[in-house]
């Protein structure tokens, strides 16, 4: 190997600014991070651009360690045998290691005219398009959100503190993460904000056309816009790539998020997925993932064993516009407790967990490796619980 070290970072969300960030410690590495966008993306502030109270993007250069080469472009295929990246502007890159952190966008609806007639707002360009959707069309017009987690939580509550006209389709529960005291709260805010909360066995959407939001049950909606908020997926070059996937597509990994297939390839973020067990997909989660697959490639290039991952994440935030929002606490293996903090505190202390990761990215550019994060014994114990499969790794 020559005296310097080249490093990919495919993809430029949270894990894989902050993993890019980290790898500057040495002055013999040299880390190249590939990304579509020259921007940065505020995944959890989508929401806010819909209501026009964010653009939920930041420049590079206020996050980005001087010394990471941002190049602008996509990457299609990884040749982990020759050890490069091909790139849709026809180019290569050329690696030591690469860092896998593609993140994850809008899954596949898989329902008949969601692809024609539903907006969805996982993405930047989606949601921006879909603002402008929005605009066109009348205030009094009803918008039907399909996907009660978060992201669909927050949007109908953004959109109805403008005034509008929300249903919210959950497929099932409202915020199935949270807990029942949370979810209470939840459902409060979400009915004083005016938007119509439909939940249940019935509320799986089984059609969406030009006007109207169809559900399992019989009933028809009528949506002027139906928003689609209903999942993630994960973006398909690992498995194009020929490497070791789970069933939704994430890198498979062993437990220091190196690639079951090759030690020179390691996965975070919501892409990876450690012992075929991942994290849930969320920025909280991709922050210490970032800063783990770092370690473990710094680990490597020193010629030691890599850590496992033992960090955890205990806590989601909800908004419910810009006046309201819940906080939920959680236990050491990110279930969630019944101790939650909602009203105008809640939304506060949302504000406050958006604001920190773009922080914290912007920390670690200016002194790489300062990046902490509470160590749990949560994941030993929960890899330990879990069924043991074919394809799940030790």
């Amino acid at each position: 190997m020559s005296a310097n070290i080249d490093v990919v970072v495919v993809g430029g969300g949270y894990a894989g600014v902050l993993a890019a960030n980290r790898l500057t410690q040495r002055d013999d590495v040299t880390v190249t991070l590939i990304n579509p966008r020259p921007v940065f993306v505020e995944r959890i502030r989508l929401h806010q651009l819909l209501g026009g109270s964010d653009d939920a993007v930041v420049d590079y250069r206020e996050i980005l360690a001087g010394g990471v080469r941002l190049v602008v472009d996509t990457v299609t295929r990884i040749d982990a045998a020759g050890r490069r990246v091909a790139l849709a502007s026809g180019g290569t890159a050329g690696y030591d290691y690469l860092v896998y952190a593609v993140g994850s966008g809008s899954a596949d609806p898989g329902v008949p005219g969601a692809a024609e007639f539903a907006h969805p707002i996982a993405g930047l360009e989606e949601a921006q398009r879909l603002r402008a959707v929005l605009d066109a069309a009348p205030v009094s017009a009803p918008v039907t959100v399909v996907g009660g987690g978060p992201l669909g939580i927050e949007t109908a509550a953004e959109l109805a503190e403008l005034g509008r006209a929300v249903t919210l389709v959950c497929g099932g529960v409202l915020g199935p993460y949270l807990h029942p005291r949370g979810r209470r709260s939840v459902a409060k805010g979400l009915d004083r904000l005016g938007v119509t909360v439909v939940d249940g066995t019935g509320a799986r959407v089984t059609a969406v056309t030009r006007d109207a939001v169809r559900l399992v049950d019989g009933r028809e909606l009528p949506s002027a816009v139906t928003i689609w908020a209903a999942g993630f997926g994960v973006p398909d070059v690992a498995d194009r790539s020929g490497l070791s996937t789970d069933a939704v597509g994430r890198l498979l990994t062993d437990e220091t998020l190196t690639s079951v297939d090759d030690e020179r390839i390691v996965a975070t973020g919501d892409s990876a997925a450690p012992s075929d067990l991942p994290l849930r997909m969320s920025c909280q989660a991709a922050l210490p993932l970032g800063s783990h697959a770092a370690d473990t490639v710094l680990s490597r290039i020193a010629g030691e064993r890599p850590a496992d991952f033992s960090r955890g994440i205990a806590a989601m935030c909800v908004s419910l516009g810009r006046r309201a929002g819940v906080f939920q606490v959680a236990h050491r293996d990110d279930t969630a407790m019944g101790l939650h903090v909602g009203g105008r505190l809640g939304a506060k202390l949302k504000e406050a967990a958006c604001k920190s990761p773009v922080k914290q990215l912007a920390d670690e550019a200016r002194r790489p490796g300062s990046h902490t994060w509470p160590v749990r014994d949560a994941r030993r114990q929960e890899l330990l619980r879990a069924p043991v499969t074919a394809d799940r790794t030790a």
